[in-house]
């Protein structure tokens, strides 16, 4: 297809004939709508339609005529990406999972889950917690992303750092590949290793190699926790960041350790007006949920090791109210920050060992390139999330904002660690992606995608650099 308005317009016209009413969708408002995810400083493009599929049959019906009619597919679920993943290209239809949210089983006796892709995290967690089921990847944007596109970005959060990410809850999946054919991958048993990990390949792949329009999903017990919180306010990042490390050295695995910094503070503080410390230039949040003893024992050391690193104050809380008093600016310091203006939003992962170290590198790049840079951290498993703020409309701005992006990248990889830690390439990771990944590397990429989607229609130029 040439990519003509008439072109187009046949396009919408198709694909209006071959889905029910209301599917199908080219109004300059909702391609606006749909043309990015939460990564604007990604590039895109207006796509050809948005289509808002709400069966498999769709799907396929979908791919089938993208695949005959040169166009590509950009599957999408919540649009909360920051990476640009779900990020329309030119002669592209979006194709949206969303509606698509039927949970489908719940069994309790093998623990587990299927449910259909847009289903909102959130909404699945609480549909197990009603069968004394858990499921517990949990990442900050839990209440309005879905488990497809947690799936697709292998997405961690905040309790990752002691049960794992989504990739280590993902039994197996149903998946429309590029030609139309859907396959079921994966098991629904506890154990299995029949064949190559294709499950595991899925997850992460961000919509190139298939489009998953069912999970099923591993549970645990929802009970047999008991959940104590500590934070630390420290002087500055580097004394949190010797704080993480201690912790970290001493064999503690705590359910959560997170990190914001004064930036985050203030603006969270302005905001909603939540009382945090005065004067703190970092606070670091742990939270550890072994039972009895055991539990206490584990925030008695943490707070320890928080106070032995310079912690100016330490705040500890064992009911689920005040647990989630102290927690709640760590939700809330990403949609803080985006008040003050566009936020380029990094996602690197260093060693445990390395996070005082690339904390201060963070830090002197910001005072490099005349940048506001605010910390976010899952600092339990050294996943950093250095927020680079420039104001509106200023190019300039912007300009020395991208190149602290890339310099946080280089320090990220000298130091041992990798350029996403769980939202994926998407576009903005890709130069990063061939640094880390390397020509041998990426042409096995390359090969995996070509042999399942040989026309390249599915999310081109995503995940890998081509």
């Amino acid at each position: 297809m040439t990519g003509s308005s008439a072109d187009a317009r046949s396009a919408v016209r198709e694909l209006e004939r071959l889905l029910a009413p209301g599917r199908v969708s080219a109004v300059a408002s909702v391609l606006a709508e749909y043309a990015h995810d939460d990564a604007e400083w990604a590039d895109y493009a207006d796509p050809v339609a948005v289509v808002f599929a709400e069966s498999v049959d769709d799907v396929v019906a979908v791919v089938r005529f993208a695949g005959a009619s040169g166009l590509a597919v950009v599957p999408r679920g919540a649009g909360t990406g920051l990476s640009g993943g779900a990020n329309a290209t030119s002669g592209s239809i979006v194709l949206s999972l969303e509606r698509m949210t039927r949970i489908l089983e719940v069994n309790r006796d093998e623990r587990y889950v299927r449910a259909e892709p847009g289903v909102i995290n959130d909404v699945l967690r609480e549909a197990v917690a009603a069968h004394g089921l858990w499921y517990p990847p949990d990442p900050a944007s839990y209440k309005i992303s879905t488990i497809g596109g947690n799936a697709a970005t292998n997405a961690g959060g905040i309790c990752c750092v002691k049960y794992g990410v989504t990739r280590d809850y993902v039994l197996g999946m149903t998946v429309v590949l590029a030609d139309g054919s859907v396959v079921e991958l994966g098991r629904r048993t506890a154990k299995g290793v029949t064949g190559y990990d294709l499950t595991a390949l899925m997850v992460g792949s961000e919509g190139t190699l298939g489009l998953i329009v069912e999970l099923t999903l591993k549970l645990l017990p929802l009970g047999g926790r008991e959940e104590r919180a500590v934070v630390g306010s420290f002087g500055s990042l580097a004394a949190a960041g010797d704080a993480v490390a201690a912790i970290s050295a001493a064999g503690i695995v705590p359910s959560a350790l997170e990190l914001i910094d004064r930036t985050c503070i203030e603006a969270v503080e302005a905001w909603q007006h939540l009382g945090l410390p005065q004067g703190a230039d970092t606070l670091l949040l742990a939270k550890v949920d072994d039972v009895g003893a055991r539990g206490e024992e584990l925030a008695a050391s943490v707070a320890s090791h928080m106070q032995a690193a310079g912690a100016l104050g330490v705040e500890r809380a064992a009911e689920p109210d005040e647990v989630d008093r102290l927690f709640l600016a760590r939700r809330l310091a990403y949609p803080s920050l985006e008040r003050l203006g566009p936020v380029l939003t990094e996602d690197v992962c260093v060693p445990r060992a390395a996070v005082p170290e690339m904390l201060a590198r963070i830090q002197a790049t910001a005072a490099a390139h005349d940048v506001v840079i605010a910390n976010i951290a899952h600092a339990g498993d050294g996943n950093l999330h250095p927020l680079i703020i420039a104001p509106e409309g200023d190019d300039a701005a912007k300009a020395r904002a991208n190149a602290a992006f890339d310099r946080i990248v280089d320090d990220c990889r000298a130091l041992g660690g990798t350029v996403t830690g769980e939202h994926g390439v998407g576009l903005l990771k890709l130069p990063g992606a061939r640094a880390e990944l390397g020509d041998r590397v990426i042409r096995m990429h390359r090969a995996i995608k070509d042999a399942l989607d040989p026309a390249g229609i599915l999310n081109p130029g995503k995940a890998f650099p081509g």
